[in-house]
């Protein structure tokens, strides 16, 4: 079944001067007198994907199974740095990394690296991409206390994980709301491929909730671009001379190889 689009929040762009000035949409500061936006992107192959994480897509409605997943994750892990998997938190966001399905979903600041996961998948190319560009501020600001009084103390936007650590468990952050919430946060640098790729993090306090819902609730919070079939190879080819490839965000024979793959993929 298709997704109808969401009217009032779907913007379809025509060309690639459109696309680079939606992304940007919104992002003057002028108390600042900067551009300093306050979203954070993902990039679709396919328009009508849901935002549902990989635990949902792998586990279905057994939220149960997520601490069993996790458990057996710190317990067979091996790493040189046990700090990585110390707590919860950091378990989650080092088994999201290495593909463990997880309640977390990826979001990028970079605008371009959305645009190359909209356009990276040639299987795709018959159908709309889209990137997906939520007010993470404005997401944030919704927490309740005592998550707000982190950002607070801190004066930041965003979260990080010790800031997670210090305030909430994984298990009390699922009790301390009475509905479903939504916050971002930014993820240690793990490795290159996390700082290449400028991650952050959304995670529900529902394992199978589904962001699309909770965002469709709240339309002043986001926007979704619509990139046309039509438009994705010229998108593509602007990001690949623009040095935004698989080679760099995925650092190392891997991403050289899929880099390569791709790009040498006869398109029609």
């Amino acid at each position: 079944m298709t997704k109808k689009l969401i009217q009032q929040n779907d913007i379809v762009v025509k060309s690639w001067e459109q696309l680079c000035e939606e992304v940007y949409h919104d992002s003057w500061k002028p108390e600042m007198g900067r551009y300093r936006s306050d979203y954070a992107f993902r990039g679709l192959s396919d328009m009508n994907y849901e935002l549902k994480n990989s635990f949902l897509r792998n586990c279905g409605d057994k939220p149960e199974l997520e601490y069993h997943l996790l458990r057996n994750f710190r317990k067979y892990s091996i790493s040189r740095d046990p700090q990585l998997t110390s707590t919860f938190w950091r378990a989650l966001v080092l088994a999201q990394h290495h593909g463990l399905p997880t309640r977390l979903i990826d979001w990028t600041y970079s605008p371009f690296i959305a645009m190359h996961f909209a356009t990276a998948n040639t299987e795709k190319y018959d159908i709309d991409g889209v990137i997906w560009k939520v007010d993470f501020v404005k997401v944030n600001q919704l927490v309740p206390t005592p998550l707000s009084n982190g950002l607070e103390e801190e004066k930041c936007n965003a979260f990080t994980v010790e800031m997670l650590e210090k305030i909430v468990s994984l298990g009390d952050f699922d009790r301390l709301f009475t509905e479903n919430q939504v916050l971002f946060f930014e993820p240690p640098s793990i490795d290159e491929r996390i700082v290449n790729q400028f991650a952050l993090f959304s995670v529900m306090n529902n394992p199978t909730g589904v962001l699309d819902e909770w965002l469709i609730q709240r339309p002043d919070t986001y926007r979704r671009i619509i990139i046309p079939k039509e438009l994705k190879l010229e998108v593509r080819d602007k990001l690949d001379q623009a040095n935004i490839t698989e080679r760099v965000l995925f650092p190392g024979l891997d991403g050289l190889a899929k880099w390569l793959k791709r790009h040498y993929t006869p398109v029609e």
